[in-house]
C-alpha cells in the first residue's frame, strides 16, 4: 500500500473516491438483484436498516475523526520539527560567524554542505520512504571541528557555549526528523478505517428505495464521502513520504538568504 503515497495528491483523491464509487455501484446492483429478493418479508426493514446505519455511522465517524485528527497533528508536528531544524541551522551558522576566520570558514562550509545535502539528497530519499544517512558524516566532521576549538577570551567562551547549545538543538531536531520518516498509521488502524468504510457502505445497500436511480445516487454520495475521508487520512498519514510530503522550503530559505550571501 506504500505506493499510494508516491502518487500526486490529485490522483490519490481520484483513486480513493473512484474506488469507493465503483464498489458502491457494483455492490448496490448485486445486493438488489441477488440478496434482497431472498430476504423474505421486508416490512419495516427501512426503519431497522436506518437504525443500524445510524449506529454504525456514529461509531465509525468517531473513530475516523480521531484518526484524522491524530494524522493531522502528526503532520503539523513534523512540519514544526523541520522548521526547528532549519532555524537551528541558521542560528548555528550565525553563531560560528563570530569565530576566528580559520575556524569560521570551515564550520560554515560544513553547515552549508549539510543544508545542501538535506535539500538535494535527503529529501528525495525521505519521499521514497528511506532514512537518509549521509548527513551523519557531515555532522560528525562539524562536531569534531567545533569540539576542537579552544576559546581564549571571555567573549569567545560565551559564544562557544551558545554555539554548543544551538548545535545540540540541531541534533535533537535532526533525530526527530529522521524518526518521522517511517511514521504512519499501523496496519490494524488502516484495517479499521477501510473495513469500517465498507461495512457502512454495505449497510446502505439494504434500504428499500423504489427508484434505483435515486438509490444509486445516494450510494454514490455516501461513497464520495468515504473516499474523501480515506484520502484525507492518507494525505496526512506519512508527513515525509510522497509528493505531498512536508517540503524542504525552510532549508531552502536558510540557504538562499543566509549562506549564499
Amino acid at each position: 500500500m506504500s505506493w499510494l503515497f508516491d502518487l500526486p495528491w490529485v490522483w490519490l483523491a481520484v483513486l480513493s473516491i473512484g474506488a469507493f464509487a465503483t464498489i458502491g455501484a457494483m455492490g448496490l446492483s448485486l445486493t438488489r438483484r441477488l440478496i434482497i429478493p431472498r430476504l423474505g418479508n421486508l416490512a419495516h426493514h427501512n426503519e431497522i436498516t436506518a437504525t443500524f446505519l445510524y449506529g454504525i455511522l456514529v461509531i465509525y465517524g468517531l473513530a475516523v475523526a480521531l484518526i484524522a485528527v491524530a494524522a493531522w497533528e502528526k503532520y503539523a508536528e513534523v512540519a514544526r520539527v523541520v522548521s526547528a531544524e532549519a532555524s537551528s541551522i541558521g542560528a548555528l551558522y550565525r553563531d560560528v560567524s563570530g569565530y576566528p576566520e580559520s575556524a569560521r570558514k570551515s564550520l560554515q562550509a560544513d553547515l552549508e554542505a549539510y543544508t545542501r545535502y538535506i535539500i538535494h539528497e535527503a529529501w528525495p530519499l525521505q519521499r521514497r520512504g528511506k532514512v537518509p544517512t549521509g548527513g551523519v558524516v557531515i555532522m560528525d566532521r562539524f562536531q569534531d571541528k567545533l569540539m576542537a576549538f579552544d576559546p581564549t577570551t571571555e567573549g569567545q567562551k560565551a559564544l562557544h557555549q551558545e554555539t554548543l547549545r544551538a548545535y545540540n538543538t540541531l541534533i535533537l531536531a535532526r533525530r526527530e526528523r529522521l524518526d518521522s520518516v517511517s511514521a504512519g498509521l499501523t496496519a490494524p488502524m488502516w484495517a479499521v478505517i477501510l473495513i469500517g468504510a465498507l461495512i457502512t457502505l454495505v449497510t446502505a445497500f439494504f434500504f428499500d428505495v423504489a427508484s434505483i436511480r435515486l438509490h444509486r445516487l445516494m450510494i454514490m454520495l455516501l461513497s464520495g464521502i468515504m473516499g474523501l475521508l480515506i484520502f484525507l487520512i492518507a494525505y496526512y498519514d506519512c508527513p515525509l513520504r510522497g509528493s505531498h510530503a512536508v517540503s524542504p522550503q525552510a532549508y531552502e530559505l536558510i540557504h538562499e538568504q543566509l549562506m549564499e550571501h
